[in-house]
Order: structure tokens, then C-alpha cells, then sequence
């Protein structure tokens, strides 16, 4: 077995490309011992050394490669995917498939960019490429790309790279114009850089024919307890104190369904458009799409709306607007250091405010 390399131990917390780019790496290397990350590291090279991997990675793609695999599985979360798949629009001039994690294939089924999108092994063993685009080496990935193309080059995006919070919107397209040879700027990246996903015509009918004229959307619920607001109800009351004959479309998964008949009960005589855990996630990002203003915390709704150019107000926790949000993913961004809660129901009517009086000069996205 060759011997571990120390250059790559640094590629755990060093970035693959020449800028900078938000980052909390400072504050995850002084919480976490060397040896705990080394021993992370040492478990991956050697699984990549006994899946016969390692001579196959390159840092480059080439014009030569035509036909590109991009597995994306690390990080299954729909945001982390939706962020970690951005810089897809880069290579409009390579026919692209995507693999990745069978509860995110239906949201690029009819993506723009990707040709065909897989979540089964046995769908694509047959298929041949010319390189892998690996989201991380993770021994989940390293395995996947091993029995799906054993003997295709591969390169990586996060790679090595794991454990700090980086703005994986950013870190996406400077990785991938690494990856292209270095062709943009710095200035001309930071003026790409954004989220990007593609609804279907079909969704846009169905949602044409659901959805009031003018509407402010709200997303319920949350899969953590930091992310998750308790105070939709007390906001909702200000602003129908405004605005009585608001029409309001409630948003959100299962996580939400309680929630969402709650707040329809205590205003009784408001009639909300309930949409939570009704839709797909492109139908909802579609209905966020329409509205005048949406009102939702860090999740995978969210980064869907930053995607499609929503005038958003946002409750962030622990990770700070910049590590979320580009140049062009504008948000009016609330932020609290623990805990979404800790956010005051005014803060949240002021930000709706600046928002609302946007919202009639702003274009909206196609």
C-alpha cells in the first residue's frame, strides 16, 4: 500500500480552488482533534485504495470527456442538494446524468441539465461514461462509483473536504471552474453563482389553477427544532390586523400538517389556502415562485425559492446569511446565532414590511 500522503490529509480542510469564499473552518478545526479528522481521513484513503480507486482520480474535465456521471449522495438533504448541484449550468455543453438519493430524484426529472436522473444501481451498471463527478469521497459515494463505473476517472467536488460549513452554493462553482481549467474570476463567479432548478410546464398549469392572484406564502414546520418557528400564528394575527383580506397559502411536508390546521382553526374566519404536504416539491417551489412574499426558515423550501428568484424573508440559525445565500439569492434575512425562536415576532413584521414594499418592483423570475 503506498504511503498517506500528508498534502492529501490537507485536502480535508483546505479549499480545491484559489479563493476564498465564506467559511467556518476556523471554528471546526479548534472543536475538533487532529486525530479524530485524520481518522476520518484514514478510513476513506484506504477505502478508496481497496475499491482500486485511487489511480483513478484526475483534477481536471476535459474537453475529451463528453459523457459525465455526477453522483450525489453524501448529502441527501433536498438544500444541500439543491446548493451541492448549482454549478450544473456550467457544463450545458456535456450530456450529464445525475444519480443521487431516490427522495431528490423527482425534483430533476425534468431538469434542464441533467439527461437522465437515477437512483437505482441496477438501472445504470449498463451505461457507460467518459468521467464520474463525485460529491465527496465518502465511503457511501466511493462504493457507488465503484460498482456503477469501476474503471471510469472520477473527480471530486467536496473530495476529501469534510467537515466545515462553507457556502456550498459558491463552493460548488468555484469547484467546478477549478475543475474547467480555471476559465472566470473571481467577480464573474460571485455574479453566476446561484441556485438552479427547473419546473416542469405541466406543474406551472397545475399550479396556475390552485393559487389565488395575489398571495403571500408561508412555510410551517421544520425538521429540526433550531430551524423550526413556533411564532407563525402571532405573526400571521399582525398581519391581518394590516391587511384582513389577505389570501394566505400555508406551505410545508408532513412536519407541517398540524401546524397548518392549528393556525386555520384559531383564524376561523380567514380562509388560508392549505397546501402543506399536498404538492410536489417543484409544484411548491412553483407556488413560492408566484407569491408576492414568502415567509420561511432555512430548509429545503427555501433554497427551491432562492432558486426561482422569490422575494423571500428568511429566519436563519447558526449559519449566517452569507453562508446561504449568493450575490444573486437575495433574501431579507433575520439571523439569530441559536435558535430561530430567539427571533422577535416585530423583527419578522419589519422585515415583511421592507418586503412587501419591494414586491411590486420587483421582476418576477420566468
Amino acid at each position: 500500500m503506498t504511503g498517506i500522503k500528508m498534502f492529501d490529509f490537507n485536502r480535508t480542510y483546505q479549499f480545491p480552488f484559489k479563493y476564498d469564499i465564506p467559511n467556518y473552518t476556523k471554528q471546526y478545526l479548534l472543536k475538533k482533534s487532529i486525530y479524530r479528522r485524520f481518522f476520518k481521513f484514514f478510513k476513506r484513503y484506504v477505502y478508496i485504495l481497496f475499491r482500486s480507486q485511487k489511480k483513478l482520480e484526475v483534477f481536471s474535465i476535459l474537453p475529451s470527456y463528453k459523457k459525465i456521471l455526477w453522483i450525489n449522495i453524501s448529502a441527501p438533504s433536498l438544500g444541500d442538494s439543491i446548493m451541492d448541484l448549482s454549478s450544473r449550468v456550467m457544463l450545458l455543453q456535456k450530456k450529464i446524468d445525475l444519480f443521487t438519493d431516490i427522495k431528490n430524484q423527482n425534483i430533476y426529472k425534468d431538469d434542464e441539465i441533467f439527461t437522465n436522473v437515477f437512483s437505482n444501481i441496477k438501472d445504470i451498471q449498463k451505461n457507460k461514461y467518459d468521467l464520474v463527478i463525485l460529491d465527496s469521497y465518502s465511503t457511501r459515494s466511493i462504493k457507488i462509483k465503484s460498482l456503477i463505473a469501476p474503471k471510469t476517472p472520477y473527480v471530486g467536488m467536496f473530495g476529501y473536504f469534510n467537515g466545515p460549513e462553507v457556502n456550498r452554493i459558491l463552493f460548488s462553482f468555484f469547484q467546478m471552474d477549478n475543475l474547467l481549467g480555471n476559465k472566470l474570476t473571481n467577480d464573474k463567479l460571485i455574479n453566476i453563482a446561484k441556485n438552479f432548478i427547473t419546473i416542469s410546464k405541466h406543474d406551472q398549469l397545475i399550479v396556475n389553477e390552485i393559487v389565488p392572484k395575489n398571495y403571500i406564502a408561508i412555510v410551517l414546520g421544520g425538521e429540526w427544532e433550531y430551524k423550526t418557528y413556533k411564532k407563525w400564528d402571532e405573526v400571521i394575527e399582525k398581519i391581518l390586523s394590516y391587511n384582513e383580506g389577505l389570501d394566505i397559502v400555508l406551505l410545508g411536508s408532513d412536519n407541517a400538517i398540524i401546524t397548518s390546521h392549528q393556525i386555520i382553526n384559531f383564524f376561523a374566519q380567514h380562509n388560508f389556502y392549505n397546501f402543506t404536504s399536498k404538492l410536489t416539491f417543484n409544484q411548491t417551489v412553483e407556488v413560492i415562485r408566484k407569491s408576492k412574499i414568502l415567509l420561511c426558515c432555512d430548509g429545503g423550501l427555501f433554497h427551491g425559492a432562492t432558486a426561482v428568484n422569490a422575494n423571500i424573508v428568511s429566519l436563519l440559525a447558526r449559519l449566517k446569511p452569507d453562508m446561504l445565500l449568493t450575490k444573486n439569492t437575495p433574501s431579507q434575512s433575520l439571523y439569530n446565532d441559536e435558535n430561530v425562536n430567539k427571533i422577535s415576532v416585530s423583527e419578522v413584521l419589519s422585515k415583511y414590511h421592507e418586503a412587501f414594499n419591494l414586491s411590486d418592483s420587483r421582476p418576477q423570475d420566468e
